[in-house]
């Protein structure tokens, strides 16, 4: 399997609700309410929607995420991207454009500081 090959597809226009766990690469492009994880990848289209909480390995985001989401290598916002909620990552890129609101922990431990 190539390094950048999608092996699963939420379609636009379905509806998942539910956990996921998946090895490799995920695609979202319809809406998904509820937990994600697995060390691969997961991508999020520009017209997906995703509430709850992602545990993934990189976080390739161009839709709409509310919750809180670890990603323990890497997450890009594209610009098309909407996160609300609590980003935990290593490595962020967000595009001119992507909206980003919540907190943002970059530290080693994969946990939110509380702000006193």
């Amino acid at each position: 399997m190539a390094k950048d090959e999608i092996n699963a597809f939420l379609g636009a226009g379905t509806t998942y609700r539910g956990r996921l766990d998946f090895t490799g690469s995920v695609r979202i492009d319809g809406v998904f309410e509820g937990e994600i994880e697995s060390e691969g990848i997961l991508v999020v289209g520009r017209e997906a929607v995703i509430t709850g909480q992602v545990r993934v390995g990189q976080l390739v985001l161009g839709g709409t995420f509310s919750g809180e989401a670890t990603a323990s290598q890497r997450a890009l916002l594209h610009k098309t991207a909407h996160f609300k909620g609590v980003l935990n990552t290593p490595a962020l890129s967000v595009e001119e454009g992507a909206e980003l609101d919540g907190q943002v922990c970059m530290s080693g431990s994969g946990v939110a500081a509380s702000q006193d």
